[in-house]
Parts: C-alpha cells; sequence; structure tokens
C-alpha cells in the first residue's frame, strides 16, 4: 500500500503527477469535469445537467477539498490538469453496517489515455478509502461506456448491480 494521498505526490510512468487536489487546481478540475460530462453523460443520459460542472462544480470541489470524507485528486502534466478522480465515503449504516467508498468521477484527457494515469488515479483512491475504514468501494457507470467497463473491470470492481430507468 502506498502512502496516504494526502501527503504523497505520485508520479506516473509518462511523469504525470498523481496528486490530492488544492485550490489552484480547481479550474482544470471543473474542466476535465465538463469534458467527462460532454462526452459521458451528455451522449447517454438526456436526464443530466451537462452544465453541471461550469455551473456547481467550483463550489462543490472546492467544499471537498476540506471534508475528510470526500477526496479529489488530480493527474498534473508539468501544471495542466489533464485527469481526475472524485471519492466520498459513506455508511455505516443499519441497513448497510459497512463504510463504502464510491467513486463519484474520474476522467483523463483523450490524448493522455493509455498511460496507467486511470489506473494510478483508482489505486490512489482504493488506497485512501482503505486507509479511510472503508470495507468495499463502487463506481457506477453507463452501461453503453463498453470501455469504462472494460477500464474499471481491469481495476478490481466486478458487476454488482443494475439500475433500469424509464422515461415518462
Amino acid at each position: 500500500m502506498s502512502a496516504p494521498v494526502d501527503s504523497v505526490t505520485i508520479m506516473t510512468e509518462t511523469g504525470v503527477e498523481v496528486r490530492p487536489a488544492r485550490a489552484e487546481d480547481l479550474d482544470g478540475v471543473v474542466a476535465c469535469s465538463a469534458a467527462l460530462f460532454a462526452e459521458d453523460a451528455g451522449t447517454r443520459d438526456p436526464a443530466v445537467n451537462v452544465n453541471w460542472p461550469k455551473e456547481y462544480g467550483a463550489a462543490k470541489f472546492a467544499d471537498a477539498l476540506h471534508d475528510p470524507d470526500r477526496l479529489v485528486l488530480v493527474a498534473d502534466d508539468d501544471g495542466r490538469i489533464v485527469g481526475h478522480l472524485t471519492g466520498a465515503l459513506s455508511g455505516p449504516t443499519p441497513m448497510r453496517p459497512v463504510t463504502v467508498a464510491t467513486l463519484g468521477s474520474m476522467y483523463v484527457r483523450p490524448a493522455y489515455r493509455g498511460r496507467k494515469i486511470g489506473t494510478r488515479l483508482v489505486e490512489e483512491f482504493r488506497d485512501w478509502a482503505r486507509l479511510h475504514g472503508a470495507q468495499y468501494a463502487g463506481v457506477t457507470a453507463y452501461t453503453g461506456n463498453e470501455g469504462a467497463g472494460r477500464f474499471f473491470e481491469r481495476n478490481g470492481f466486478a458487476m454488482h448491480s443494475t439500475v433500469r430507468e424509464a422515461t415518462l
């Protein structure tokens, strides 16, 4: 297990740093989140506000920087944010008496894909989750995003449940 993510910077094989986000990274995190929404939800889910990152992201991510139950990581290529990952802890509850870490969003810019940056982000998320007492980790991905499905399977996430929706 690597050192806690709040105290270390991890270099990928390509020289891109994976590290906890700082206030000065928020514009880059919002830009990555906006790209994720446009590329993923924007093409797969008409019920999602694709402008959410630009309208609410900065405040939401800024709050997360100071919340011990939330995580924001960045992939930094010499001052340019080329990817991000957000996570949060929940539980235990009477119905599910364990702590669960949920990977909320993750994005790596297309030009940086295939360089194990996403894998480093997920590894650091999992280390953070374990360090904070989580027994399980989860992530939701659109069924139509087969690339994301394969990525998460390669990184240890197995199919657990299926959510079905209907337009009314």
